[in-house]
Formats: structure tokens, C-alpha cells, sequence
């Protein structure tokens, strides 16, 4: 599913560039080009469900998957979609970030090996190869999974794979990539002829986490158009769940290549993932997951979950 948009990329250059206008105009930066993941918005925007709350939100996809908390730290956009993990290492880096809003309340990262390959249990993976894509949070998770069958880090050899993490299994670079999404990339192994397997990050000793959340700026926090921000996304989900077949005509339309055989799988495999209520707040699932960063070395603190995240709608 990855792949870089140039010609986003430039929108994303051209925005930024722009100045700022009203309030309730938001700009949201996505965290990879459209696809499923975003329904809800999509629909909040085509629907008019962000008009009906007094807002016009721009809806970005970034060259860089890497840029969009970091462009809200800066102050350069109002929101970016993120991921929870990486919120708590960001956090502790400094960044002015908090969670406001969840998009995907379940993780979607899973450790995927060929279904007929060497690997058919996590056991079978000392002395194997094994692809990621982003340093620090995914070894974290691949070395809590790989305790939870006695092995360590130390018991594998971890390859960069430079997001191309289903095209280095199908052709033998590794035995495995951490970081694939159980939505995405097991359906582009099916669709190139192979078969996938997941092993799941929360069933091997991780602490279950929000995959996508929304992202905003600390130190500009408007917490009323936030909450009618997430207003329209709730309402967008609920339109999606309530109509499926109309919602993913209008998210098709919304873009290119939308309508193929890996998107119209995706949106199947997504839709029960989606967070029925986005501002609410999981306060222990935030301190779990940030208690287990701390044990895995990782962070040497930990912070209150009032540093990581809020609900812009509840009271202060």
C-alpha cells in the first residue's frame, strides 16, 4: 500500500504556503495517500457533515509519511492523522502534540509471513530475517512478541525495508515484516498470487493501542471547533456503517484507483475498525501502552496521559 504522491505533495507545499484564514477553517494532513483508512472523513467532507458543523477542512496527503506531526508541531497544519505508538516516542521527543480524536480504535499492525513458508510459529523465527519500516516502536513490538516465546531482538537479524515490506517477503529478502497492515498488505499478497499469515501484536505481548488518531498541537488547541470537528467524523462513520454500499460510492469517487480489487477488500476488512465514538478517551489504554514503551527501554519516564492526549469536549 505504500507509495509516495508527488503531485499531493505539491498541494500539501502550495497549502502550507497559503496564509492562515478563519477559524473554522481546518487543515488535516493525512498519513499516507487516500485509501479506506480515511473513510470517515471522505464522507464527512463529500457529505457536507463538516459544512453542517460551521467548518471547511482541507484534507491532505503528504509526500512524506513521516512529515504530518511534525508539520502540526510546527504549526504548519491544524491536524495530522496519526498512530498512537508513535504519538508517546514524539511526546517524549519534545513535540507540542496530543491525541484529540481516534480514527481506528484497534491496532492493524500485524508480524505477516508467508502462509506456507518456514515460519508457523513465532518460535520459528530465531536466526530469520525480518523486514520494518520504522525504527524504534516497531522493534519494541517485534521484541515484546518475540518474548512472549522466549527470544530476543538478539535472536533475529532486523532488515530496513524501506516501506516496501510486501515486496520483500514475496521475494525472499526476509522471513517476515513487522509493520504490514492486516487490511492492506495481506490482500496484496493474496492479489499477487501468495498467501499471507498474521500474527497479532496484542495476542503476544503487546497492550492493545488506537492504530490512527487524530493529532493536534498543544499549544493551539481550539477545543470547540475540535469537537465539532470529531461531531462530523462520528456522523461520517455512522453514515458509512448505516449505508456501506453508498458511502464506498462516494469514497470511490473521491480519488483514482479507489474502486480496485484491493481497496473494495480493504473497506470490508476496515469498516468494524473504525472508532464509534472518536473524542472519547481510553485513559488506561494511553498509560499502558506508555508504561510499556517505558519497560522496553524506550522512554525513560513516563508521562500522565494529560500529556499524551485529551477529549477536546470534556470539560478541563
Amino acid at each position: 500500500m505504500k507509495q509516495h504522491s508527488l503531485t499531493l505533495g505539491l498541494a500539501l507545499s502550495l497549502a502550507l504556503a497559503l496564509p492562515a484564514s478563519a477559524q473554522d477553517r481546518l487543515t488535516l494532513i493525512l498519513d499516507w495517500y487516500v485509501n479506506p483508512d480515511h473513510a470517515p472523513i471522505i464522507l464527512a467532507r463529500d457529505k457536507g457533515f463538516f459544512a453542517e458543523q460551521g467548518l471547511e477542512v482541507e484534507v491532505i496527503a503528504p509526500a512524506d509519511p513521516s512529515e504530518p506531526p511534525k508539520l502540526v508541531a510546527a504549526g504548519k497544519a491544524d491536524l495530522a492523522v496519526s498512530y498512537q505508538p508513535q504519538l508517546h516516542l514524539q511526546v517524549h521527543e519534545g513535540l507540542p502534540l496530543a491525541r484529540v480524536g481516534t480514527l481506528i480504535a484497534t491496532p492493524l499492525n500485524c508480524l505477516m509471513v508467508k502462509a506456507d513458508g518456514p515460519v508457523q510459529a513465532l518460535s520459528d523465527l530465531k536466526g530469520r530475517k525480518i523486514g520494518y519500516s520504522v525504527a524504534g516502536v516497531e522493534e519494541a513490538v517485534m521484541g515484546a512478541m518475540l518474548g512472549s516465546v522466549g527470544l530476543g531482538l538478539q535472536d533475529v537479524e532486523m532488515i530496513n525495508v524501506n516501506w516496501s515490506l510486501t515486496p520483500a517477503l514475496l521475494t525472499g529478502q526476509v522471513d517476515a515484516v513487522i509493520g504490514a497492515f492486516r487490511n492492506f498488505e495481506m490482500t496484496q499478497m493474496r492479489l499477487a498470487g501468495a498467501e499471507g499469515r498474521c500474527f497479532y501484536p496484542e495476542e503476544a505481548g503487546l497492550p492493545s493501542y488506537d492504530e490512527l488518531i487524530f493529532v493536534a498541537n498543544t499549544n493551539a488547541v481550539d477545543r470547540d471547533g475540535l469537537t465539532r470537528f470529531m461531531a462530523a467524523i462520528e456522523k461520517g462513520n455512522a453514515y458509512m456503517l448505516n449505508h456501506p454500499d453508498e458511502a464506498f460510492a462516494i469514497f470511490a469517487a473521491s480519488g483514482p484507483d479507489l474502486t480496485d480489487d484491493l481497496n473494495k477488500s480493504a473497506w470490508a476488512d476496515t469498516l468494524p475498525r473504525f472508532a464509534h465514538s472518536p473524542a472519547a478517551l481510553d485513559h488506561r489504554r494511553y498509560a499502558r501502552f506508555e508504561a510499556f514503551l517505558h519497560e522496553a527501554g524506550l522512554i525513560d519516564s513516563t508521562l500522565p496521559v494529560s500529556r499524551l492526549a485529551l477529549d477536546p469536549g470534556a470539560a478541563e
